[in-house]
């Protein structure tokens, strides 16, 4: 069933399954893919988001209750009431010198210390008493609306991280390579191995733990010193990785095998022009006999008038 949705959501973003192999021989193809811990690490960051998240809407789904259950209460039964709110609601305003005298006798003191020292679902029921219907009506209709939000992207968003990782491809041929990964955005590089300058192996301590790591290879033209925007987009166009591989040592020594025999043999890419040879090739031939008689007939004409016109 996963692979079934993994074929119709592909054919919907219109993401080819396998990507074409680059220029090369015939079986010299080579196909690496990222490692299986690479998945199962993304996925546990996965399992980990969609945990708090249900964890918060949990939280708030109680708080709502609690919060509609107070207003409900205090509704029904006005007496349940927080006693500091009942007594700052009965309580008459008086002068400057019965305030002065309720808060200098013991029970002035006292009702000061309630005031001060309101329990949280006291001051959640003082609140609730003054919410209109309204607001829990809406706070419904968008905690139902978050709840089917949040059901709805569980398959997506597996779906997607899935795919993310199927659709990883490193393919190594005798003369070039290609990478292509992303699902929603799809990135393919193409690089020959004539333009080839730098492999490098980089490993993060969790990586290390994983038995996963990166193999980076450069092209000319990679290492240019331009800042911004436009540098980091020129760095990307030379620089390919073939991320999270299990075997990044043997694609590393696969490559720079595969590089030295390319210069030593000289390959070239078969797909390639090259203009200034054809032109040389072309100035090298000798027009043919038919061609050239004529003219060699009248230059001889030539010759013979003008040496009559000097013996004359």
């Amino acid at each position: 069933m996963i692979d079934a949705l993994n074929r119709r959501l592909l054919a919907l973003l219109r993401v080819p399954h396998d990507p074409e192999p680059p220029a090369g021989g015939p079986g010299t193809l080579r196909v690496f893919r990222s490692g299986r811990a690479f998945y199962r690490l993304n996925l546990a960051g996965w399992i980990i988001k969609q945990v708090f998240a249900l964890a918060a809407f949990l939280f708030w789904f109680w708080v709502l209750m609690q919060w509609e259950s107070s207003a409900r209460i205090a509704a029904e039964n006005p007496s349940t009431l927080p006693q500091p709110v009942q007594q700052a609601e009965a309580q008459p305003a008086t002068g400057s010198e019965n305030a002065e005298a309720s808060k200098s006798s013991p029970e002035g003191g006292r009702r000061k210390a309630r005031k001060k020292n309101i329990r949280p679902e006291e001051l959640l029921a003082r609140y609730a008493h003054t919410t209109p219907s309204l607001i829990f009506t809406l706070l419904w209709v968008a905690k139902g609306i978050s709840l089917v939000v949040y059901c709805v992207q569980l398959p997506i968003t597996y779906l997607v991280l899935r795919l993310d990782y199927e659709q990883r491809w490193y393919l190594v041929t005798d003369r070039s390579l290609r990478l292509r990964s992303g699902v929603w955005s799809v990135r393919e590089l193409t690089m020959s191995f004539a333009n080839l300058q730098q492999i490098t192996v980089s490993q993060g301590p969790l990586q290390r733990l994983l038995g996963l790591a990166d193999v980076c290879v450069q092209s000319a033209g990679g290492g240019g010193a331009v800042a911004g925007h436009q540098g980091a987009q020129m760095a990307s166009l030379h620089q390919g990785v073939f991320h999270a591989v299990e075997n990044a040592h043997e694609i590393r020594d696969l490559i720079v095998e595969r590089l030295r025999r390319f210069r030593e043999t000289g390959l070239g890419d078969p797909d390639e022009v090259k203009p200034t040879a054809s032109v040389s090739a072309s100035a090298a031939v000798p027009t043919s006999a038919s061609e050239s008689l004529p003219a060699a007939r009248e230059l001889l004409e030539e010759i013979r008038q003008f040496r009559a016109a000097i013996t004359q």
